[in-house]
């Protein structure tokens, strides 16, 4: 059973568009200050693994204090990111 459900947990995992015409810096923590670890092409897709809270940006979706985590260590502001929602889509990151 333990397999079922690491499978299941796997397709759980939403991808959501980056705002259109946008380079993405995808950044090693939740904030500005963090560092460039890469750049999202124009019409990238993100999943969403969980979502933090950090520094407050201001972006196409608005602003927002919250940090989605696409990949270990790889965070991108939500407010670049379409969820079609103001607050949280998914889990908290641990």
């Amino acid at each position: 059973m333990v397999g079922a459900a690491t499978a299941q947990s796997a397709t759980t995992v939403r991808y959501y568009p980056v705002a259109p015409g946008v380079q993405l810096n995808v950044r090693s923590g939740p904030g500005t200050t963090y560092s460039i670890v890469r750049v999202l092409p124009v019409g990238a897709n993100v999943p969403i693994w969980c979502q933090t809270p950090g520094q407050t940006v201001t972006g196409p979706y608005g602003t927002s204090n919250i940090w989605d985590n696409i990949d270990s260590g790889e965070y991108v502001s939500d407010a670049y990111v379409n969820t079609g929602s103001d607050g949280y889509v998914a889990s908290r990151c641990a």
